[in-house]
């Protein structure tokens, strides 16, 4: 029986395969050298805001391959699991590859415009004087810019570019049936995305406490993978509805 089992990976696709397999690697040594307490792979890969004493400049692309816990970067790796090798083989590795970091950088760039949006209501300015926020304590929303400048601030998952992906899915196989966690019937991929995405901008506008998603990150993804399909102008495979 062992003669008919196959590797899951083995049919996948290469630039997705390499991606999982970075990204299981990045989130292993993330926990084992923090858990040896020999370094916090956190504080120097995540994306924290562009004024923070701890950000850089390499965090823009190292973010994506850092996760909150183990559920975090599950369901990141299972989406890319389920739609990237068939967005692969549509656009080509290397465009797939392209693909992925352009949404990764837009939803960084979206959530990090936000950032700057909140802090500026804040304290009437986008940074902070010597990076010292301590005069700033007793100001509303000092919780939201404490945790912009402090280590737990950063910006961490492969979300952004995941959410440019289930666009570019929904638009390139538009009438593929999904069955989705909670509800009995398959809905069409367009639909579902649609969905998602309103969630999301209800979840970015409406905050509740505790609240930890990047709600404009996820949109951030989004909205370049719409841009780039259409500037692209890439057309579904004629043998898909």
């Amino acid at each position: 029986m062992s003669a008919y089992r196959q590797n899951p990976l083995a049919n996948l696709s290469p630039v997705v395969k390499n991606l999982l397999i970075l990204n299981i690697i990045f989130f292993v040594a993330t926990w084992s050298l923090k858990k040896i307490g020999l370094v916090d792979l956190d504080l120097l890969l995540a994306a924290h805001y562009f004024d923070s004493p701890y950000f850089r400049v390499w965090q823009i692309i190292s973010y994506m391959f850092m996760h909150a816990d183990i559920f975090h970067i599950f369901f990141n790796m299972f989406a890319l699991y389920v739609f990237g090798p068939m967005l692969e083989y549509t656009m080509g590795p290397k465009r797939f590859l392209q693909f992925y970091f352009i949404t990764g950088l837009g939803a960084l760039a979206l959530q990090m415009a936000v950032q700057a949006f909140e802090v500026h209501q804040i304290i009437g300015t986008f940074t902070v004087p010597g990076h010292d926020i301590r005069p700033y304590q007793y100001t509303a929303g000092y919780e939201y810019l404490w945790a912009t400048y402090s280590a737990y601030g950063g910006i961490v998952g492969a979300s952004g570019a995941i959410f440019g992906l289930l666009v570019a899915f929904g638009m390139l196989f538009p009438n593929v049936e999904l069955f989705i966690m909670f509800i009995p019937l398959p809905v069409k991929a367009k639909y579902a995305v649609i969905g998602y995405i309103v969630w999301e901008l209800w979840g970015g506008l409406r905050p509740t406490p505790g609240d930890s998603v990047a709600h404009f990150a996820h949109l951030g993804g989004a909205l370049l993978g719409f841009i780039l399909i259409k500037v692209w102008r890439m057309q579904r495979p004629n043998n898909f509805y």
